[in-house]
């Protein structure tokens, strides 16, 4: 497959050096004279005596003065395993990543672990051959068919260069389930200090150590270049085995994946979400918040009156805002007391945009324990829409997993072999969010250019909680609908991107889409 790119690591911008800022920080909390500036501890030639200090600190536990420093990486040939399984795996980072949507994926952005032997190695570039053809060829495969559904929504589009550049984009966006997870991503990635060394403190966990270790001592590297005195208060990585997952892993036998899939499948009853617990008394909980907020008496006011109140953009106009302000907002943060767990299934592919929403966190799978050598995929809509398409799609996962089962029979590791897992994998979780990331996240994903498997876990779970909190249900609705409620002009924010349905007339039981 050619040359094999290694990881790139830059740090593009620090406001300043971490210790400085650790450092005036903690001394600002117990100044009498004003604000102690990361400058005066710089600048002071005697700065090592602060090092005890910043160590203490650090032992005692405090460590929001570790979070003033903010850290801007430029990441290039990662691989998307990584970053779907460790760096955005919190909420306390942001990212802007290359996107597979639209962005086609070259033969050479593929990652190669550095500890192949010669038969592994032959493994890894058939496959990834295998997958690159696939992906190309089901770009072509697809057009016609993308085409055919794309001009049911713009019929006065036809033979437009608009239509050829969507038609090419959305083919490629279905096209990618064949891709593998080794496929390489350039991003930029922004965190505090403190976040890059809980990095390092668990760069060796699950599920691809030997490329977290690699990328992030290079992070780590970059730091220590400007600021070597971080030196003194770093701690060394944990060892896998001193994880909780691998210690888990060694007290517990290890079950049939297939097993418990079956189950897990069983209970969704084909629903890409399902409601599995929340608050029995959500809007009850709501109304009085939204009462103690500005002190209004049952006798006053229905908890009905409350709610819709805030909820309705036609009277609290801040919900038609572009920006999402309500956090701010000392009546919205009523909504963060009613909470919702859902029970979801969503393709790699899916879950790597999804977990993007940081404020609804979800317990992902190890993919050690749960991939399983039975060809476990996703398939998207429109290979639904064209027996012979879905025919070559499935036949294109049968040949990725017997490479997969091949690697396996080598002796390889399974965490080098999950790089030649598609992006189709089926990833099975738990995801939880208060009403107030909720709403947010529905606005941003029942919108029809939302990523299809993510709009209909999102509408499947807007019905859900329509079902046992109708007051707060009828709310859960597409930024257009929400700012047609407001009265905003103009209705739907996407400009050009307009999807080409006016969603803001249907109800949720007429959302329906195949591109």
């Amino acid at each position: 497959m050619g040359n094999h790119l290694k990881p790139k690591v830059r740090l593009l911008n620090v406001n300043t050096q971490p210790f400085a800022d650790i450092t005036s920080s903690a001394r600002t909390c117990y100044s009498s004279k004003g604000i102690v500036l990361p400058s005066d501890v710089s600048q002071d030639e005697n700065s090592s005596r602060f090092i005890p200090l910043v160590q203490s600190i650090y032992q005692a536990g405090h460590h929001t003065t570790f979070q003033h420093t903010h850290l801007q990486f430029a990441l290039e040939n990662v691989s998307r395993n990584f970053i779907w399984s460790f760096l955005h795996s919190h909420p306390f980072y942001n990212s802007e990543q290359v996107s597979q949507r639209y962005v086609s994926v070259k033969k050479d952005q593929l990652y190669y672990p550095d500890n192949l032997n010669e038969d592994e190695q032959k493994v890894f570039d058939e496959c990834y051959e295998y997958q690159i053809k696939a992906y190309k060829s089901l770009k072509k495969e697809l057009a016609p068919i993308v085409e055919t559904e794309y001009l049911k929504r713009f019929k006065s589009r036809k033979g437009s260069k608009q239509c050829q550049t969507d038609v090419k984009k959305k083919s490629q966006e279905i096209a990618r389930y064949v891709l593998p997870l080794g496929t390489t991503a350039y991003l930029h990635h922004t965190i505090s200090f403190l976040t890059l060394m809980r990095y390092y403190r668990l760069c060796n966990s699950f599920d691809v150590p030997n490329e977290q270790k690699l990328v992030i001592q290079m992070m780590m590297d970059e730091v220590l270049k400007l600021d070597p005195t971080i030196k003194e208060f770093l701690q060394e990585p944990l060892d896998l085995k001193d994880t909780p997952e691998y210690q888990f892993m060694q007290s517990f036998q290890k079950s049939d994946a297939s097993l418990f899939n079956q189950e897990f499948d069983k209970d969704l009853n084909g629903a890409y979400s399902k409601l599995v617990d929340y608050k029995i008394n959500g809007e009850q909980t709501l109304a009085r918040s939204i009462r103690q907020v500005f002190a209004i008496s049952k006798k006053n006011y229905t908890d009905k009156e409350l709610i819709e109140w805030l909820l309705n953009p036609s009277t609290n106009k801040i919900l038609s805002e572009t920006m999402n302000i309500n956090l701010h907002s000392k009546a919205m943060r009523s909504l963060m007391h009613v909470h919702y767990t859902f029970q979801k299934k969503l393709s790699h592919a899916a879950d790597s945009q999804d977990q993007r929403h940081r404020m609804t966190p979800a317990s992902r799978p190890l993919l050690e324990s749960v991939v399983s050598d039975e060809a476990d995929y996703i398939t998207p809509i429109l290979f639904e829409l064209d027996q012979d398409l879905k025919n070559t799609y499935t036949n294109h996962m049968q040949t990725i997993w017997s490479f997969y089962k091949k690697a396996k029979q080598l002796g390889m590791s399974f965490e080098n072999r999950s790089y030649l897992l598609p992006n189709a994998l089926t990833l099975r979780f738990y995801e939880s969010s208060d009403l107030l990331a909720l709403k947010h996240k529905m606005e941003m994903r029942l919108c029809y250019n939302a990523q299809e498997e993510i709009f209909f876990a999102s509408v499947d779970e807007a019905k859900e909680v329509y079902k046992i909190h109708p007051i707060i249900g009828q709310f859960l609705a597409p930024p257009c609908k929400v700012r047609s409620m407001a009265k905003t002009k103009p209705i739907c924010p996407e400009g050009p991107r307009f999807c080409g349905v006016p969603v803001w007339k249907k109800s949720l039981d007429e959302y329906e889409r195949s591109i």
